[in-house]
């Protein structure tokens, strides 16, 4: 019989500042948030858009992982690619997750936490969809966030960086059985290691609106906890209050990095929930993970999400956000 494993990042929402197995002193004269350039994230973005469309299993999907593998590399990360086939309303298709950690041969090691986007843009036949904002810009933010990290091993060795293949559904809306097609699998794929499982994760999406508001999404709606339970390993369960305990943690974290950066206006806490890839993160796995989104955006999911609705300002707020978030709240203490 397989033993009983309790997941869950930390068995209290205190711990999660005892959970990390590394403390980096932070210095504000050197925070990394200096060094974020929304330029950069918005080459990234024009680099990605120009592939068009990157539906799951399309050609210029697997042309944009081929891009982040290249600039990854480049950077000194190492790349895997997690690929599995299942089935959708769309007949049996092909995704692969890009997971990324810094240096080499670092599979075996536990981090202390996640930084995460879906890269796949959702299929329209009737228009092309080339999904600068979604997910272009959080994908270019993490290459970003990349190379600012490389000056940093002591924190980039704590980080995984993911991109979620099959975050979209073919359907209108994600549902219990379409759509977090990659969230669901990565989290299933950790419990196999339980003793890796990291302690956080934060989540990027549609993070470039010119008119930036990141409302971030913590809450758990129980529909998902009992659809995707479902799905969890036999002899696993996830400890769900010490999980919102520290999704509480986080979310205070990250309203405490916008006050130290001024930019509170632009980033608070969404009070309803939000269907994204942090959902199979928490309820699968028991990983505490947030989701930075602005999902207050009128060309989400139209032909309209193109470049000209994102800028390299607001671009560069998210990353600075979400450095200044991890730097001195998560890795520091």
């Amino acid at each position: 019989m397989k033993p009983l494993i309790v997941v869950a990042s930390c068995v209290l929402g205190v711990s999660l500042t005892n959970c990390s197995k590394q403390r980096v002193p932070f210095d504000p004269a050197t925070a990394l948030e200096k060094e974020i350039s929304g330029q950069n994230v918005y080459d990234h973005v024009k680099a990605l858009v120009d592939f068009g469309p990157r539906p799951a299993g399309s050609n210029a999907l697997e042309r944009s992982r081929l891009y982040l593998i290249e600039q990854l590399a480049a950077l000194g990360w190492e790349t895997q690619r997690q690929t599995f086939k299942t089935q959708t309303p769309q007949g049996e298709i092909e995704f692969t997750n890009l997971r990324a950690r810094f240096g080499e041969n670092r599979w075996e090691e536990k981090v202390s936490g996640l930084l995460c986007s879906h890269y796949d843009t959702k299929l329209y036949t009737r228009f092309e969809f080339v999904g600068a904002n979604d997910a272009g810009s959080s994908t270019g933010l993490l290459v970003e966030l990349a190379r600012v990290l490389q000056s940093r091993p002591d924190l980039a060795g704590e980080l995984e960086l993911v991109f979620f293949d099959g975050e979209e559904a073919f359907g209108p809306n994600i549902t219990p059985k379409d759509g977090l097609y990659g969230s669901k699998h990565y989290a299933k794929e950790m419990l196999l290691t339980p003793d890796l499982i990291p302690d956080w994760g934060l989540l990027l999406d549609m993070v470039g609106d010119k008119d930036l508001k990141i409302r971030a999404g913590v809450q758990i709606p129980r529909s998902s906890i009992q659809d995707l339970a479902k799905a969890r390993a036999e002899g696993y369960v996830v400890d769900m209050e010490a999980v919102q305990s520290s999704l509480e943690m986080l979310s205070r974290d990250l309203l405490s990095a916008a006050e130290d950066l001024e930019v509170r206006k632009e980033v608070g806490i969404s009070p309803d929930y939000i269907i994204d890839d942090h959902i199979p993160l928490n309820v699968i796995a028991g990983i505490p993970t947030i989701d930075l989104i602005d999902f207050d955006y009128p060309y989400w999911h139209t032909p309209g999400d193109t470049l000209d609705k994102i800028s390299a300002e607001s671009l560069a707020i998210s990353g600075r956000v979400t450095l200044q978030m991890v730097e001195k709240y998560l890795l520091a203490r």
